[in-house]
């Protein structure tokens, strides 16, 4: 057994796989690298789908690795979002071997070198199917990268729930969770329809049915760009909506939204965005951007407006 092969699994003997997703972010990725190269879990893999203008370069990367684990890179001329990616990225990891597929963005990273073994030790403990760490914003550790809502608030506080110590049924897809490989043969792979922007609710929707334990540990962190910018408060601590940078980012958002909601009948979000878009709009006195929004969203309930990139 080679140096490398002995360091892919630990005593329970499942090999942990990280699938990752980039597009024109060498730095964001050697960041990455680094942090998976120090966990003090072992790592197998590292299945990474480049699909940026300007490929990356593998010899680097497999320098920069050094051995900690084995590389499998796979270039995509076609830009298949992050569904797509992520979807390619995950039959990669499955098809090297791993037996758990640790999911991540490549602008984040563990926040400390006992990320995957806290999160296999809850997996195991508890369990679980899938299990994620908190998302915290890189500026302030003690901020979380996106909202979470408690106890009728909505708060950004890490402080808020760290002390819970696990937050069952919730979890950040694609930035940090920990899939058993038998997820993704009883939910599915995240839906190339969708390309980007709501991919992750949909995988959580259907994880949530399927009945799988699943969960979040507020003990450990993975560090992600926060999406402040693109919350839009309509009532402070109870109501805000999400609006993406850019024409492109909406246009997908806002139908997949409609979709996912629709197609599920998510009745509080359907509520929630009937109620908050429209008054965010009005209140800004931007009827243009009103009824882009109900056109996008009414397209995705009705199933309209798909078709990737172009």
């Amino acid at each position: 057994m080679t140096e490398t092969s002995s360091r892919s699994t630990d005593r329970t003997g499942a090999a942990v796989g990280v699938a990752c997703v980039t597009q024109d972010r060498p730095e964001d990725v050697a960041t990455l690298i680094d942090a998976l190269c120090v966990q003090t879990a072992p790592v197998a893999s590292l299945s990474l789908v480049d699909a940026g203008r300007t490929p990356l370069d593998e010899a680097a990367l497999r320098e920069r690795i050094g051995g900690a684990f084995e590389l499998h890179y796979r270039r995509s001329v076609a830009n298949l979002g992050g569904a797509g990616g992520f979807a390619l990225a995950i039959l990669t990891a499955l098809a090297s071997g791993a037996q758990q597929v640790w999911l991540m963005d490549d602008d984040a990273h563990p926040e400390d070198p006992d990320c995957l073994r806290a999160l296999r030790a809850a997996a195991r403990e508890r369990e679980l199917a899938v299990v994620s760490p908190l998302i915290v914003a890189p500026q302030d550790h003690g901020l979380l990268s996106f909202p979470y809502r408690l106890e009728g608030g909505i708060t950004h506080r890490r402080a808020d729930l760290e002390p819970l110590g696990f937050l069952d049924s919730y979890a950040n897809f694609f930035n940090g969770a920990l899939v058993a490989e038998s997820v993704f043969f009883q939910v599915g792979l995240p839906d190339l329809k969708l390309f980007l922007r709501g991919d992750e609710v949909d995988f959580l929707v259907r994880l949530r049915r399927s009945g799988l334990p699943f969960g979040t540990v507020t003990t450990t962190a993975v560090s992600h760009p926060p999406g402040w910018d693109e919350e839009h408060v309509v009532v402070p601590g109870r109501l805000q909506v999400l609006i993406p940078p850019g024409e492109f980012k909406q246009r997908h958002f806002f139908r997949n939204r409609g979709y996912v909601s629709w197609r599920y009948k998510r009745v509080v979000q359907l509520g929630a965005d009937v109620i908050g878009y429209p008054a965010h709009y009005l209140r800004n006195r931007d009827l243009k951007g009103l009824l882009t929004w109900a056109r996008l969203y009414t397209d995705g309930m009705r199933g309209r407006g798909f078709g990737g990139p172009r």
